[in-house]
Order: C-alpha cells, then structure tokens, then sequence
C-alpha cells in the first residue's frame, strides 16, 4: 500500500505543478483515490482533515467579504497616495507597507486582489510603469504574511498543527525579521526603478485633488467591521489566556458581521460566494493525501532518514528545513510543500530532535519567504500576475525572476543570521 500511496501523492503533486487542470481537482482527486484504493478508510481520512485550518480560513474570508464592501481599502489606499504628496517613489514604499499590513491579517491572496486594482488606478492618474508597484506588493504580501499566525496559509497550517505556537508567539518570533527583510525588500526595489518612478507637477496635481473619503462606501457598515475585526485580533491575542481555538474566533467573528450587517439573504449569498471555497477543497484533498502517506508509514520513513543526515542536531536540522522549503516554495505552491513537512517534522521530533520549536519558526520562514523566489511560488504571485495581464501588463516569468529570486535568497540568508542567533547559540 505504501508503494501505491507514493505513486498517487507523485502523481498528484505533479498535476498540481504542471498547472494542466485545477490544483483542486487534482488535490481532491488524489485525495478520493486514497479512500477508492483502500489506502484510507472514509473515517481515516476525515481524521486527517484539519478543520481548525478550515475554519480560520473561512471565517477570515467572511470577514474580509463583508468588509470590502464599505470601500476601507480603497481608502487606505488613496489616503496613502495623498499623504505621498502624489510622489511616485514614496508611494511605492506607502503601498508597499500597506500590503505587508494587510498581509499580516488577511490572507495574501485577498490583500493583492483589493490592493493591485487602486494601484493600477494609481499609476495610470500618474502615467508611470505600474511593474515596479506590482512586484513591491507580490514580495511584500509574502514578507508580511510570514509575521503573523494568520498572515499566509503555511502559517495558519503550522500554528493549527502546533498548538502551543500561539498568535502571539508568531508575532513575536516571526515578526522583527519579517520586517527587517521588507525594509531590505522596498529599498532594493525602490533603488532598482527609481529612473522610471517619476511623473508631471500636473498629474501629481491631479491625484492630490483626490478625496479619499468618497471611496468610502457604508460607513454604518465600516464601524461595525471594524468593531468586530478589533474583537477578532483580541480573541487572537488572548488564545494563550482563553484557549478558544482561532478557528472558532474567525468562524464567530464572520458571522457575528454578517448579522450585524443586516444578515440579509442578499448579503450572505453574496458574503459566500465571496469565500475562496475552491481554496478550501484544495486544503481538504491535500490533508487526506497527506494522511495516505502518514498512514502508509511513508512520512517516518522520511523523517527518518533527515534525522540520520542531520545527527538529530536541532542547528542542522534548522537550517536544512529553512533553505529545503525555501528553494522548494521557490518553484512549487508552498501550500502542499508545508502540508507534507508538518508530520515529517513532527515524526522528527518523536525520533529524538530536541527543541522543536526553532525548526517550525524555519519551515515557516522558509515557506512564506521561499514563495517569492519566482511567479508559480505562491498564489498571490499568480493572483496579481493575472489580474495584470487583464489590464494589458504582462508579467512574464523570467521577468519576474530576474528581481524575485535574487530578493528571495537575500531574505533567507537574513533569515538565517535570524535563526542562528536568536535560537542555536
């Protein structure tokens, strides 16, 4: 059974990477073959179903749903502009540290999807090049995403897996170098294009004249959502005090909006379709196939084999997980890579290594920052690579890799000295 649940993950993964047919159909297709095989009994692979993943996941993006509707990013967004002085170079570094800020709470893909839109509007009032601002927010949704527990989905996988890695402890952990490395990434990138970052008096002029206050579209509704966004971060704060599972916070905090919101059948209908639920089977058939492996005994076999080249020596074992997942996120969606780690890690850990902990804060770092390596690294680099391409910007792969792979290996070795020094000396 192990052989042939090798073959089906192999075969899977690679649909996945080929990009011939969607990732979630070849994931919930591989997962439905490791029940139809006998590999899996239906019982089984519901086990492995992470619901507390799941949850998070759909809470966060009912939150997000409803709230987009009052116009809150659209007015970040220009405000951020106009305190600019509609001076392209220093919007650049404005939206760019937005991105990372919503990257922290929201997940990347819904933060590129409301961001690249008003960027576009942007750059066209000042008749610039947009690519400069494209790849700013790609590599920063990815740089902020690692702060926090709920900032990017490998994140939200770990924390789920790992209970004592709370909201607070990513923050803490994860959070001085992300934003260390988004300093580095914004000022390369702003060195880089600095020559085409320049506009008119008059377009600048133009955009100043701009009141970011009427893309605010229901104020009534703006209160409410933050009020309960504020909640939901407590609730996120205070889960080592609680212990109420995030999951449950988000799925309390979506819906707790919905009904402040009216709860009309109108907006829930259109709260639901909102919700990435493509995202959510995608996550469900990679957790049954996963387990096929976990079952099969395939993932100790594994894990074994990285603690016999390691010695079970927790520096060398950090680190190889920190550049593994880093070089491999690069070119694979880092999403599936995580998912088959988690229990190769924690098999690693019954095997001997001690101290787990700065190995997770490394597959972490390695994954969310691995992503930015070249455009298939994570769906936010595919997310805003199409929404470009609709309105006429190419972002073609070797370009992207030109800038992306290079900031990439810079925020691992960064990450590295991070690692080294805050845990394995």
């Amino acid at each position: 059974m192990a052989v042939v649940a090798g073959i089906l993950f192999i075969l899977m993964y690679a649909v996945i990477v080929s990009e011939k047919i969607h990732r979630t159909v070849a994931a919930m297709l591989g997962a439905l073959l490791m029940i139809l095989s006998g590999i899996l009994s239906q019982d089984t692979a519901l086990h492995h179903i992470d619901f507390n993943t799941l949850g998070l996941l759909v809470g966060m993006m009912v939150l997000v749903g409803v709230t987009s509707h009052t116009g809150l990013f659209d007015y970040v967004a220009i405000k951020a502009a106009r305190a600019a002085k509609a001076e392209p170079r220093r919007i650049l570094v404005y939206l760019g540290f937005i991105t990372a800020v919503f990257s922290g709470f929201l997940d990347n893909v819904t933060t590129v999807l409301l961001m690249v839109p008003v960027t576009f509007s942007i750059t066209q009032k000042l008749h610039i090049n947009p690519m400069p601002f494209l790849l700013t927010q790609i590599i920063a949704s990815n740089v902020g995403g690692t702060a926090t527990l709920i900032g990017d989905p490998p994140n939200i996988m770990i924390g789920s897996a790992v209970k004592e890695l709370t909201f607070m402890a990513f923050i803490e952990n994860l959070a001085p170098i992300a934003i260390f490395n988004l300093l580095i990434v914004i000022f390369l990138v702003e060195v880089i294009y600095r020559k085409g970052l320049k506009t008119t008096p008059e377009l600048q002029a133009e955009l100043m004249r701009l009141d970011e206050r009427k893309a605010l579209k229901d104020r009534r509704l703006l209160s409410r959502a933050l009020f309960v966004l504020a909640l939901v971060i407590l609730g996120f704060f205070t889960h080592s005090v609680t212990h109420i599972e995030s999951s449950l916070i988000a799925l309390t905090g979506g819906f707790l909006l919905l009904l402040l919101a009216g709860g009309s059948h109108h907006l829930v209908e259109k709260t639901m379709k909102s919700v990435e639920w493509a995202t959510i089977f995608f996550f469900i058939g990679l957790f049954i196939a996963v387990g096929g492996l976990i079952e099969t005994g395939i993932i100790n076999s594994l894990a074994a084999r990285a603690v016999a080249v390691t010695g079970g020596d927790v520096t060398a074992t950090s680190l190889m997980v920190l550049w593994l997942s880093a070089l491999v996120s690069s070119v694979l969606d880092n999403i599936p890579f995580v998912a088959t780690m988690i229990p190769l890690i924690q098999n690693m850990g019954a095997m001997g290594v001690s101290n787990l902990e700065p190995v997770w804060w490394s597959l972490a770092l390695g994954a969310c920052l691995g992503g930015n390596g070249t455009l298939v690294g994570a769906s936010a680099n595919l997310i805003v690579a199409g929404l470009a391409a609709e309105r006429g910007v190419k972002i073609t792969f070797i370009q992207y890799f030109k800038i992306g792979f290079p900031i990439m290996l810079l925020t691992i070795v960064l990450s590295t000295v991070y690692v080294y020094i805050r845990y394995l000396i």
